[in-house]
């Protein structure tokens, strides 16, 4: 009987262990719908109070709904939006990333963003630079 009960609480866990994304993953889900402009699939790796900051550590906003009118209306005024990875570093719960944003007409800025995991959702967004 014991060995059924650590049996069953294993493949539990492994079940539960292969619905998990790893940081990168999640920071690759929303860089790929970002460049699809699917709000929907954007939203999904980051949590319900996500909280999002500028270069200075101020918070611009907290919670999924801001992030939804303010993404969602920048993917519908710009069906040119690209964001190409250009360098990443993944160190435990935290992804940094390099990255080039194409707004179209040649407009385009270099971001540095860094995104924080925990309970297998992006938690915390950072800006901590942007060049025009």
């Amino acid at each position: 009987m014991k060995t059924r009960i650590n049996l069953s609480l294993l493949v539990t866990m492994f079940g539960l262990m292969a619905l998990c994304q790893s940081p990168e993953e999640l920071a690759n889900a929303q860089l790929e719908a970002y460049n699809n402009r699917d709000i929907e699939a954007f939203l999904k790796p980051y949590s319900d109070s996500v909280k999002v900051y500028n270069g200075k550590r101020e918070m611009l906003y907290q919670g999924k709904e801001t992030m939804k009118s303010q993404y969602g209306a920048m993917f519908d005024r710009t069906p040119n939006l690209n964001c190409k990875l250009l360098n990443r570093i993944a160190v435990g719960n935290t992804v940094i990333e390099h990255e080039e944003v194409v707004f179209g007409e040649g407009r385009k800025i270099y971001a540095i963003v860094m995104y924080k995991v925990g309970f297998n959702k992006i938690q915390e967004v950072h800006f901590l630079d942007r060049v025009q």
